[in-house]
């Protein structure tokens, strides 16, 4: 009777210890692991791997940008620049008599060749005229010819670079042996060349030679138009080399197949993504046509008196160099914003590049 009721027994917990082994089999993680993959730190780097991916490229470009500090700098100091160009007339129209006829840049005083004090923070020039407010104004002149350039840059060498990559054919070698024609002359030269050729034709006209006022447009215009005629060369073969790696992309040929024409491509899907390459040179193009600006004007090619450069202001401050006194500021202080304004447009240009280039990504 013993036995039969022992086997019985043993057969119970060998069942009972069976179904426990396949519940076991289904019961989740143990709680341990369960905190483990749980971990906040898990979670971070989870969402840590996932977060570049969900970001748009422009704002990858943007963070990168922000972690160049040279370039965020530059663009602090250029945007103060600009507040202080902008600024400056504004306040001298508001001010009272007294401080506008002191800092105006054309009031003649008998204040000459002041050093830098409380009440001229540039000093004075030749004719006491304050140097702090002729190196603002001047700044416009510069600035507007750096931004003229730029411009005719995106709007010629973008469309004509766009053009030839994309068509191809005859038609891209036409256009860039023109390119390569204007790009084996000297462009400094080139741009003397056509200053004075336009300038002595346009000066025949009576008009112009009874008004001083028509005369100095005349001059910055001509300056925007010599400058700008060699502003575009190098935009033109970036931007064609661009698209002729996009051009065979797979969404180029999808857009091509669902009859979208050339203009709506070159639109739509091709300039769109060289904007970034387009920014960063422009930014790198504006320094250049500002020192050559203030070169030409340095040689009285650019901008006369009484309207006034950083590089008639230059001139101006090598003319009163003498073995017996050397007026440092008037050449320190227009010399030493023209640098900075150059070394800022550099290192914007850089930080923009560094920021659009793919193999950083």
């Amino acid at each position: 009777m013993n036995e039969p009721d022992e086997s019985r027994k043993t057969s119970r917990l060998r069942s009972a210890s069976a179904r426990q082994g396949v519940e076991g089999t289904n019961q989740p993680p143990s709680p341990v692991l369960t905190d483990t993959l749980s971990h906040p730190m898990g979670e971070g780097r989870g969402e840590g791997s996932s977060r570049p991916s969900a970001l748009d490229p422009r704002q990858l470009a943007w963070r990168r940008f922000l972690k160049n500090r040279p370039a965020v700098i530059s663009a602090w100091f250029l945007a103060f620049l600009l507040l202080a160009i902008i600024a400056w007339p504004i306040l001298l129209k508001l001010s009272g008599v007294h401080f506008a006829q002191l800092h105006n840049p054309d009031q003649l005083s008998d204040a000459q060749f002041s050093t830098p004090s409380l009440q001229h923070w540039f000093g004075t020039d030749l004719h006491g005229r304050d140097l702090f407010s002729r190196v603002l104004f001047g700044a416009q002149i510069s600035l507007l010819v750096g931004v003229v350039g730029a411009l005719v840059s995106l709007i010629i060498g973008v469309l004509w670079g766009a053009i030839a990559g994309y068509v191809g054919g005859r038609l891209d070698n036409a256009l860039m042996r023109i390119v390569d024609v204007l790009y084996s002359l000297p462009s400094i030269i080139f741009v003397m060349v056509l200053i004075t050729t336009l300038g002595a034709l346009l000066k025949q006209s009576h008009f112009i030679r009874n008004s001083p006022a028509l005369e100095s447009g005349l001059r910055v215009t001509l300056l925007f138009v010599g400058l700008g005629a060699v502003s575009w060369l190098t935009m033109a073969r970036i931007v064609r080399g661009q698209v002729l790696s996009l051009r065979t992309r797979a969404f180029v040929e999808a857009s091509r197949s669902l009859g979208a024409g050339p203009a709506r491509i070159l639109a739509r899907h091709i300039i769109p993504n060289i904007f970034g390459v387009v920014i960063t040179y422009l930014a790198l193009t504006m320094p250049a046509i500002i020192l050559y600006e203030s070169f030409l004007s340095y040689l009285g090619l650019g901008v006369q008196p009484p309207m006034a450069s950083w590089g008639t202001l230059i001139a101006d401050g090598v003319s009163q160099i003498n073995s017996i006194r050397i007026y440092w500021w008037l050449i320190a202080f227009p010399g030493g914003v023209l640098v900075a304004t150059l070394l800022a447009l550099n290192f914007l240009g850089d930080g923009l590049r560094d920021a659009w280039d793919v193999k950083s990504r």
